[in-house]
């Protein structure tokens, strides 16, 4: 496999990341800038990335304003890209402008078992203990006996306690059962603050996985306050095998180099976007291998299982605060079984995978899949933040 920073990115175009409704929407990027060898926080206006780092020199501090959506829109910026040169820049080039990840300072959440039909699935990896060629089986087991009693089910209700009841006499009761249907959800750190990849960066697979998939996910976006202010789209990629030997594995699965993307731009919320649009989002997910091989899939929030205000609760609050913000990827419906490499073996990721997840109001985030060991390493940290910012004059 070549080289992270010799492959070109997938062929993306203003026309394919923007949402459909983009004319509306006060969308905010973060842009690499070869001349500050650092971030802007950037607005997108029509077909152009305004720069308004002068303005807010972190998203961060942008979140933190009730006139996020005025700034967005209407503030005299500074420099100006083109989005489509941003777009087509070559992966790992730091001497030219491009898109990064539309976070900076928040922390990086997430919610997990969320929906019932990948509650299901983390179940059978558990009871498979992350071996692929045994969740056929499993899984036709677990379907028998649970069926659709899961259906439904509002965690923490009477109903939730009666069906854990009926999970136990079938000797069918697990971790994931309890943070799916009871009281309390799953939220843990995905990932450092500054280390998510954005829009037509490599994603990272970590090299000794070998059942793995892809996460689609709506992403909240959730200043100090614990205000939601806006959404984007993430994959919290999911490395099955590893997981499934051992929830404690769980910061092994789930955090390794370039594990993480979100983006394309952070939506913020206004008349015309809001808490409850989220509520109905519809993700799709198309994965384009490069033998031909092509996977849709796709992902409801009208599935949930629980609020995102209640996601947004179990996270910021009396028992922990973030005065920088917080990102929440809110955990997803989508739990591929459809057989790639051999039967029974439900689906992997093969290197060389563009992964394109995308939904109408808040556009397309596009990344392609090589092993974590291979993508470019993660060297911009706070530290660099700070002393790219203050050469700027801007803190």
């Amino acid at each position: 496999m070549e080289p992270a920073a010799a492959r070109p990115r997938p062929l993306l175009t203003a026309a394919t990341v923007l949402p459909q409704d983009a004319e509306r929407a006060a969308l905010v990027a973060r842009v690499h800038s070869p001349r500050w060898d650092g971030p802007c926080v950037a607005a997108v206006r029509g077909e152009h990335v305004v720069d308004l780092t002068a303005v807010a020199p972190t998203v961060s501090d942008l979140l933190e304003r009730d006139d996020a959506a005025e700034i967005v829109r209407e503030a005299v910026g500074g420099h100006t890209w083109r989005l489509d040169d941003l777009l087509a820049a070559p992966v790992g080039r730091r001497d030219i402008a491009h898109l990064l990840a539309p976070v900076d300072l928040q922390v990086i959440k997430a919610a997990g078992v969320t929906f019932a039909r990948s509650l299901l699935e983390r179940v059978i990896e558990e009871r498979t203990g992350g071996d692929p060629a045994q969740a056929a089986r499993v899984r036709a087991r677990v379907g028998q006996l649970v069926g659709g009693t899961l259906d439904g089910i509002r965690p923490g209700s009477p109903e939730a306690v009666k069906a854990k009841e009926l999970l136990v006499a079938e000797g069918l009761w697990s971790q994931y059962l309890e943070v799916g249907i009871g009281p309390d959800p799953e939220v843990f750190t995905k990932a450092p603050v500054l280390s998510a990849v954005g829009t037509s960066a490599d994603i990272g697979v970590l090299g000794a996985s070998v059942w793995n998939n892809p996460e689609p996910e709506a992403v909240l976006v959730v200043d100090s306050h614990g205000r939601v202010r806006g959404a984007t789209l993430g994959n919290d990629v999911n490395l099955r095998d590893i997981e499934g030997r051992s929830a404690l594995l769980l910061s092994r699965a789930k955090d390794n180099n370039a594990s993480c993307a979100i983006g394309p731009f952070i939506r913020l919320f206004d008349e015309d976007f809001d808490l409850d649009t989220v509520r109905g989002l519809d993700l799709d997910l198309r994965i384009d291998g490069t033998d031909g091989y092509v996977l849709h899939g796709s992902s409801s929030m009208r599935e949930i299982s629980r609020d995102v205000l209640d996601l947004v609760a179990a996270t910021h609050g009396p028992h922990h605060q973030y005065p920088d913000g917080f990102v929440l990827f809110t955990g997803t419906l989508f739990a591929p079984t459809e057989d790639r490499q051999s039967p029974g073996a439900g689906f992997t990721h093969e290197y060389g995978d563009i992964v394109r997840i995308s939904s109408p109001r808040l556009g397309a985030l596009t990344n392609t899949v090589v092993p974590s060991e291979q993508a470019a390493p993660w060297t911009f940290g706070v530290r660099a933040l700070l002393h790219s910012l203050a050469r700027r004059g801007v803190l």
